[in-house]
């Protein structure tokens, strides 16, 4: 993951926070200036150094001569983050805290504490929480934000809440920015009814953003899998005057096939279908997304006959299938047996000019060898390779020792010499291509007996038993006519 370099300004991150559920990136990046001073360089090498413990590494410390600043610890800091044990990155600040005194500023703290959080080290970032406090700086908006996601990511989300009831005491405003913030980090781990205590007390400073809040909320009960609590959620919205967005009934379909997968699998479809004729009322149009949200929990459960349904009644609602779509119904075809309709499926989709990343060929191939089938992963990699996509040496990873164990040598070395003359470095050893070295492993399960063939004939052994049950009836029938 990278982070960017610098501090987004203040509006441009606030509006990233209140569009999106949740914080998903940093706000910085590691990235070393083309030349280092040798000051930085030499506080970078006693920070990352291995050798020694916390005490060594504050002994080399105070044997650095040159001048301390406030930016140089900060780069230092930045420079070492990812290489560095978070301990030393603590010790390394404190020390600088105490030699600097006052010198170091809000934002250095700021910054320490971020990558802390970052790193989600709690020790951390419970000390420089401490030390923010007694020393009464001022904690940034943006860090808080930080700083609550990850408290409650670590389960801390009472400190989370304590932190944001008490930020007069880090002369941190409570404001929109800041309720959303704790609002949106309790939604995202299923919180939901803490985060509306929230909202009950500060309605009045999210009135704007309102919308947001909805949003965070039905994800919040959709974590629980609660859909009666997520549909109240959005009642309320309605009620409220706003209209529920296509993010909200994504949320509201994936709360609601992700219980009926659990308890009502036959219920995945009908429930599903009626909240897409809802949005279609509110002229909130299903795209893909919805459908595919859908498809993966009928993929689930095996339930092939809907998931071609969907698949078809998608393009007949005027929803263009993606190759998500394609690939999920194509997966649990390959799963259940059915590999002709799976391979028109996947003939359909090229043939609409749709061109999947690598993952679709990866898996369905994966899947083919799991069952056994390499025959058809074969054929399917013939078709990756006449798309041209490239990132074939997974697939050859796969290919060449499945089919060395099934005993076919000869199609695993014709297939490395094909890797080989494309420039493919393998992964797998070539000691899989020489039989005295691989162990062949022959399938022991049989063939399984198709649904029409097993309705229409039973076992000759399953027929003598019934026959002979048969007898013994009449037989019993006729003795008990006798005793009479």
């Amino acid at each position: 993951m990278k982070f960017k370099v610098h501090m987004l300004p203040n509006s441009a991150w606030k509006r990233s926070w209140l569009q999106s559920p949740r914080l998903s990136e940093s706000l910085y990046s590691t990235l070393l200036p083309i030349s280092t001073p040798p000051q930085l360089q030499e506080l970078c090498n006693i920070v990352t150094s291995n050798v020694g413990g916390l005490d060594d590494l504050e002994l080399s410390l105070n044997k650095f001569r040159d001048s301390l600043t406030s930016s140089l610890v900060t780069q230092a800091i930045d420079s070492s983050k990812h290489e560095a044990h978070t301990r030393r990155l603590l010790r390394f600040f404190l020390w600088s805290s105490k030699n600097l005194s006052y010198n170091l500023e809000d934002k250095d703290y700021n910054y320490a504490l971020q990558v802390f959080a970052e790193k989600k080290d709690y020790t951390a970032m419970d000390i420089l929480i401490g030390d923010l406090k007694k020393e009464g700086r001022v904690m940034d908006a943006q860090t808080f934000g930080l700083v609550a996601e990850i408290l409650v990511i670590l389960g801390k989300e009472d400190e989370a809440l304590g932190i944001f009831k008490n930020l007069d005491k880090y002369k941190c405003p409570i404001d929109e920015f800041t309720v959303t913030a704790i609002i949106n980090a309790l939604c995202f781990r299923g919180h939901a009814k803490r985060a509306e205590g929230v909202v009950l007390h500060h309605k009045d400073k999210i009135i704007g953003v309102m919308p947001c809040i909805y949003r965070s909320l039905v994800y919040g009960w959709s974590v629980l899998r609660n859909v009666k609590e997520a549909r109240r959620i959005i009642q309320e919205m309605k009620s409220d005057g706003f209209i529920p967005d296509l993010i909200c009934y994504n949320t509201l379909i994936r709360c609601l096939c992700e219980r009926n997968l659990r308890n009502n699998p036959s219920g995945l479809v009908p429930e599903a279908l009626n909240v897409m004729m809802e949005m279609r009322s509110y002229k909130v149009f299903p795209i893909s997304i919805t459908y595919n949200i859908l498809l993966s929990c009928l993929g689930k459960t095996r339930r092939v006959k809907e998931s071609c349904q969907i698949l078809e009644s998608m393009e007949n609602s005027g929803c263009a299938p993606d190759w998500v779509s394609y690939y999920l119904v194509a997966r649990v075809l390959f799963l259940s047996g059915r590999f002709g309709k799976g391979k028109e499926i996947v003939d359909q989709m090229i043939g609409k000019g749709l061109v999947p990343n690598h993952k679709f060929y990866y898996s369905l191939i994966g899947v083919l060898c799991g069952v056994e089938r390499v025959n058809h992963a074969l054929e399917l990699f013939e078709k990756m390779k006449g798309s041209s996509l490239g990132g074939y040496g997974p697939v050859y990873d796969v290919l060449i020792p499945k089919l060395c164990r099934g005993g076919d040598f000869e199609k695993g070395r014709e297939l490395w010499d094909e890797a080989t003359c494309m420039g493919i470095t393998l992964q797998c050893s070539k000691d899989v291509l020489d039989p005295s070295i691989t162990k062949v492993f022959k399938p022991t399960r049989p063939e399984k007996i198709s649904l029409v063939d097993s309705s229409i004939a039973k076992s000759p052994q399953k027929v003598r038993k019934s026959g002979g049950k048969m007898k013994m009836r009449k037989k019993s029938a006729s003795m008990k006519k006798r005793k009479k």
